[in-house]
């Protein structure tokens, strides 16, 4: 199957680009990740996405679009939700690029994180998966999560601490000082 991955970054691409091949799918990374904060390290995240494509050969599509106003818009007097609508914006964009350029399916790299809300991951891709007519391909890349920490280490790719949004970034280093 050929498969249009959302990518987060490159040390989450690692595990789900190396599994998915084996499985033999056709594999391309999509980068679009409006939620994260600050723009140094939206700018770190991708280039880091970039040198991990480029050193494993992977096809790229980049949607370099850093609309932190319209995350931020979504979420604000819903920060308890907020990953609902930070998984929705980025899964809508890659379902609808999965749509245009007659991809197979679409899948996430969201799905190898333990620290991310699994279930409403699935949920969200299935819902716009029926809405557009196009499978999401779900897979519980969990059980690889500690392999692509291993191999983003190897290729010497920047790992960022925490998930990427201004909320994920407070909680991060409020954690630190308590």
């Amino acid at each position: 199957m050929n498969i249009l991955l959302h990518a987060c970054c490159g040390p989450c691409a690692a595990y789900p680009v190396q599994k998915l091949r084996e499985m033999g799918h056709e594999t391309s990374g999509f980068f679009y990740n409006p939620n994260i904060h600050p723009y140094k390290e939206y700018e770190k995240r991708l280039q880091t996405f970039q040198d991990y494509a480029e050193k494993v050969g992977l096809t790229t599509i980049i949607k370099d679009d850093y609309d932190l106003e319209r995350f931020l818009r979504m979420t604000v007097y819903r920060e308890n939700i907020r990953c609902r609508f930070c998984y929705r914006l980025r899964l809508n964009e890659t379902v609808k690029l999965a749509k245009e350029k007659n991809f197979q399916a679409f899948s996430s790299t969201l799905l190898v994180s333990p620290y991310q809300k699994h279930d409403l991951i699935k949920e969200i891709g299935e819902e716009l998966a029926e809405e557009y007519q196009i499978p999401f391909f779900y897979y519980d890349f969990r059980s690889g999560y500690r392999e692509g920490i291993e191999i983003s280490k190897e290729m010497g790719l920047y790992r960022q601490p925490f998930c990427g949004c201004i909320y994920s970034e407070r909680d991060r280093y409020r954690k630190e000082r308590k």
